[in-house]
């Protein structure tokens, strides 16, 4: 039998270790939600002592929707959260979300928990990705976010029958940076940036289908938004569906150019593009017909035979 000073020594100990786990997030998840890390020890290239994960919103920091975000600064430790919709729900089908942030912050909540809660509510299992940041991206500037992606969609297969996941109906859904994101993939899924680890690796990270939301780095303004030599469609591409406001200060033509090269690649594919809308507005609806684009994509999901049952009416 335990005696009492060892009982206080373990009560401790794992007091210790609980405050420790929280001190590593700047954004822990809700409780209930199961987490693992991408990386089973540190991730490629891992710079040693990294500054603390935060969330790095000030009170000057505009509001969307009117509501405040969270934009998760220093993650050195990339993460999966689960959220898992209600069992008599699922349809089977899972995204992995990618928040954008310009691989400087991830937008956790505003593009990330928010849209998880949106694709529960239509069955569909949402695995967030806490990638990478800052400075991990655009690719090849730097591998470390497309790495994580890769890693996950693996992650995501090899747990497919444990998380109630069809592991040919897996999607990727990114927003801004995540967008790009979300196109890397699409586009280097055939060869990882990584040496193999385990058993996720060997497994396809080819996502099944895509989401690009208000995308940013596939056309090059510099150069008279030439298309990113480094983002090439083919054949094999997933389709896709992309949205952006005209008036997006990123430019509405990463949209249009990517839209264009999947077309010339003969990959299935849907572009919405709406006058006005600007940038980084997630899913909060505003009186904007732009932020009407989660129905659209439900629609979408439905017409590809993502989603089962009829196509739902236009919103």
């Amino acid at each position: 039998m335990m005696n009492k000073r060892a009982f206080i020594f373990l009560a401790t100990a794992m007091a210790f270790s609980a405050s420790a786990v929280a001190q590593l997030s700047g954004w822990p998840p809700a409780p209930g939600h199961l987490t693992l890390q991408v990386w089973p020890g540190s991730a490629p290239g891992a710079a040693t002592n990294p500054p603390a994960e935060t969330d790095t919103t000030t009170a000057k920091d505009n509001l969307i929707a009117g509501k405040p975000l969270v934009r998760l600064g220093n993650v050195s430790v990339p993460t999966l959260t689960l959220y898992s919709p209600q069992p008599d729900k699922n349809t089977g089908a899972a995204v992995v979300v990618f928040p954008g942030g310009g691989y400087n912050i991830l937008a956790i909540d505003l593009e990330g928990t928010e849209v998880c809660d949106w694709l529960n509510a239509d069955g569909i299992t949402c695995v967030l990705l806490k990638y990478r940041v800052p400075n991990t991206g655009p690719y090849p500037k730097s591998a470390a976010a497309l790495q994580d992606a890769q890693r996950s969609l693996g992650l995501v297969r090899q747990h497919a029958a444990e998380w109630h996941i069809d592991p040919n109906r897996i999607g990727v859904l990114g927003f801004s940076a995540g967008a790009h994101l979300a196109a890397a993939l699409s586009t280097h899924f055939d060869k990882r940036l990584y040496d193999p680890i385990d058993g996720a690796d060997p497994l396809s990270c080819r996502p099944d289908f895509a989401v690009v939301v208000y995308p940013g780095y596939l056309a090059l303004a510099e150069k008279n938004f030439e298309p990113n030599p480094e983002i090439n469609p083919t054949g094999n591409t997933p389709p896709t569906f992309i949205v952006q406001a005209e008036d997006d200060p990123v430019h509405v033509e990463n949209a249009v150019v990517y839209f264009l090269a999947l077309k010339n690649a003969k990959v299935p594919a849907e572009l919405h593009i709406y006058s006005q809308g600007g940038h980084g507005y997630g899913l909060r609806r505003t009186a904007l017909p732009v932020t009407t684009w989660p129905q659209s994509v439900e629609i979408w999901l439905h017409t590809i035979k993502e989603l089962p049952g009829n196509v739902p009416s236009a919103p």
